[in-house]
């Protein structure tokens, strides 16, 4: 078995050791928050919302609907991780199908970490013609090290410099189902 890969039983595992961070009805509230304050910035902007798969999924299912205003949607999908814990090269899976030109884009991602993904496709969102790249975060890392390469522009919650996930984020690729918050 690869080190990306865990079975069921560690999986549980993890989850029995963990600490709930933030509850579910914690989580919809910031998401309600961000919300509001997304639609309060872009109102009258004909965005292109993208969620980042798959961590963005989540918080993309909640938060679209809540936006109050005429947007589209695409994805798009890059990830440095690979069902590890640990960062590597980015590796695309997938980019946007509609034209990114001239557009307000607001990318929408489970957490933002050290930003090194999050800012790569920023730049291949620039790179495409966006004319505003705007990003959504469920959760920011306080890091105890370097911050990170870029902020958020919309941040739902803050969390501690350790390994989190549930709400999008996971643990070698389970848990991102998880109502609530979890820290180990």
């Amino acid at each position: 078995m690869s080190k990306n890969h865990i079975t069921l039983e560690q999986a549980q595992n993890a989850l029995d050791i963990a600490e709930l961070l933030y509850s579910g009805d914690e989580v919809e509230y910031a998401i309600n928050t961000m919300a509001a304050s997304i639609t309060e910035q872009l109102n009258h902007k004909n965005p292109l919302l993208m969620p980042v798969m798959v961590g963005g999924l989540i918080l993309a299912g909640k938060l679209i609907p809540q936006l109050n205003f005429p947007a589209q949607i695409d994805y798009i999908h890059a990830t440095r991780y690979r069902g590890g814990l640990n960062g590597n090269e980015l590796h695309w899976i997938k980019k946007p199908e509609k034209p990114l030109q001239d557009k307000t884009v607001l990318l929408i991602d489970d957490i933002l970490d050290e930003g090194i993904t999050l800012a790569a496709i920023i730049d291949y969102c620039y790179e495409a013609g966006a004319d505003k790249v705007l990003t959504a975060v469920l959760a920011k890392k306080i890091l105890k090290r370097d911050p990170p390469v870029m902020n958020a522009d919309f941040t739902g919650l803050n969390v501690p410099d350790r390994y989190v996930f549930g709400y999008g984020m996971d643990y070698h690729e389970y848990h991102r189902n998880l109502n609530g918050i979890y820290g180990i």
